[in-house]
């Protein structure tokens, strides 16, 4: 009884078809194990199994390769896939599923030609996959092999296509200069030019077309970009990753963190950073009108990237007095220019300036009266002494 079988699922999955298929080495995969009961069976495919297979098998393909489920060969494997099938069967005394005959490795290994060690397998209409013991097929290749005692360079034979002469072009390639040619023949040409380029223009429409994708709506993005201008703190929940940061809430308008605002130096994903659900606090970095997002950060992070201009009308607009914003008005009306209240402001000075001159002319005497009557009075005093040192002089020349 068998106990280990390798599948060469390459050629398993592209017998009887031009691509292989994913769906078929399933079906051949589990009528194996149906008719090999308890054998152990290993899958190799090789390096470009997954770029041949249809679109809509790539993510099959890519989980059974992360569930171990399907082997790949090693980058740069000498031999690509046939090589690793047989040096595995080799190493684990394992029979091969596989409708190839190796010819390139008969030199090496010759236990293919061993009774049950090489099984072929078919799918039949209306009967289902059928394996019977085969025994590989010999040729050129096979008897090169043989007598280097090793393994030799597979020799690729051209397709019957490829030996066939190039098609000859219908229509000339793009961008070149046309000859000078009848009017009969340039009209087929210049038709197959127009209607290429209704199909760019029509594909050009259509992007055109298409809206951008909104992040909130008007009036809750608007009352948000009017209470929070940049620089200002708000309180965030994590909702979901994003494939370059993390989409938060705040309140009803949704705001995003990219990585690189997350930390320093950028982390690789924000599952180091954030859990949904978390209650965090965020700067807000700017926004995007077209879009109506919010571009959110962590505020240790995104420091340096506020403007300092908006953090500089920030602080005196709460510090204002209400004297100082009374002021402001009476300033703005003044810059406004028209002539007619230019004369009615020059009326109005020369009137204040001829009360103000009238009030000093009444005062002024008030003053100089005072200032006259001080001055007489010092000169009194000064006099009087003067008047006596006449009479002390006159009384010596009595005696």
């Amino acid at each position: 009884m068998t106990k280990h079988i390798i599948v060469d699922g390459s050629n398993i999955a592209t017998e009887g078809r031009t691509e292989p298929s994913l769906a078929q080495l399933d079906e051949a995969v589990t009528a194996l194990m149906a008719e090999y009961k308890g054998a152990k069976i290993t899958v190799i495919v090789d390096a470009t199994f997954g770029h041949r297979i249809a679109k809509k098998e790539r993510a099959e393909f890519e989980s059974a390769i992360a569930n171990n489920e399907l082997v790949a060969p090693p980058a740069g494997a000498v031999g690509r896939g046939d090589a690793f099938i047989l040096a595995i069967a080799d190493k684990a005394n394992a029979a091969i599923l596989s409708n190839d005959s190796y010819q390139e490795f008969h030199g090496k290994y010759k236990w293919l030609f061993d009774e049950g060690r090489l099984i072929g397998g078919k799918p039949v209409p209306l009967v289902g996959w059928v394996f019977v013991e085969r025994l590989p097929v010999r040729g050129p290749t096979s008897r090169q092999s043989v007598r280097a005692g090793g393994v030799i360079k597979k020799q690729q034979t051209a397709s019957p296509e490829a030996s066939k002469p190039m098609p000859v072009p219908k229509s000339p390639p793009p961008n070149v200069r046309m000859k000078a040619q009848p009017a009969s023949k340039q009209e087929p040409v210049k038709q197959d030019v127009e209607k290429r380029s209704k199909k760019k223009r029509a594909k050009e429409k259509k992007a055109l077309a298409k809206p951008a994708v909104m992040a909130n709506d008007v009036v809750p993005y608007l009352e948000f970009v009017e209470k929070h201008p940049v620089g200002t703190k708000v309180k965030a929940i994590v909702q979901s990753y994003a494939a370059n940061g993390v989409t938060v809430t705040v309140g009803n308008v949704a705001g995003y963190v990219p990585l690189r605002n997350m930390a320093t130096p950028i982390p690789r994903s924000a599952r180091d950073i954030f859990k949904i659900g978390d209650a965090v606090t965020l700067t807000v970095v700017g926004y995007t009108p077209a879009r109506r997002s919010v571009d959110l950060g962590v505020p240790d992070v995104v420091a340096s990237l506020i403007p300092t201009s908006s953090r500089a009308v920030a602080k005196p607009a709460v510090k204002k007095s209400p004297a100082a914003k009374k002021a402001a008005p009476v300033k703005k009306a003044a810059a406004v220019k028209n002539p007619t209240e230019k004369s009615v402001k020059k009326v109005a000075k020369k009137v204040v300036a001829s009360k103000t001159a009238a009030k000093p002319v009444a005062k002024a005497p008030v003053k100089k009266v005072a200032a006259k009557k001080v001055v007489a009075k010092k000169a009194v005093a000064k006099k009087a002494p003067a008047k006596k040192s006449p009479v002390k002089k006159a009384a010596p020349k009595k005696k």
